[in-house]
């Protein structure tokens, strides 16, 4: 990569970008919850969710399945937040290719949901039936 096509925005590596990449993650997550509905409700039902996982689970390996699948969820809902939140800094105007990225994201959100909520249907129905 030449000079030209290197971005001033990219750190050259070492501990500090180690540091400089905690505190950027650290700010989406704070933007996720101030702005983002969905991702503060998605977080209530994670808070809500991790104790019944731990009691639900019949091993270790149930419980870190039932909790990634949570996680899962918000990765999925951060990526769509993203998506959103560059969309509409481009255009709020109507954009086909801009609904597009943005329906996908919500597709992203929904898949991650329906995993998520089969996989709790599944260990439920394993601890009852037992």
């Amino acid at each position: 990569m030449t000079d030209q096509q290197h971005s001033p925005y990219k750190s050259t590596g070492g501990l500090q970008r180690v540091f400089r990449a905690w505190r950027y993650s650290l700010q989406g997550l704070g933007a996720a919850l101030k702005y983002e509905a969905a991702f503060r409700q998605e977080v209530a039902l994670v808070i809500i969710l991790v104790p019944a996982a731990v009691w639900l689970g019949r091993d270790a390996t149930e419980v870190l399945l039932l909790l990634f699948s949570m996680l899962l969820v918000l990765v999925a809902e951060l990526l769509n937040s993203a998506v959103e939140a560059l969309a509409d800094a481009l255009s709020v105007e109507t954009h086909p290719l801009l609904g597009r990225a943005k329906d996908l994201g919500s597709a992203a959100v929904m898949l991650s949901l329906l995993f998520s909520a089969g996989l709790w249907i599944h260990v439920l129905a394993g601890r009852l039936l037992a």
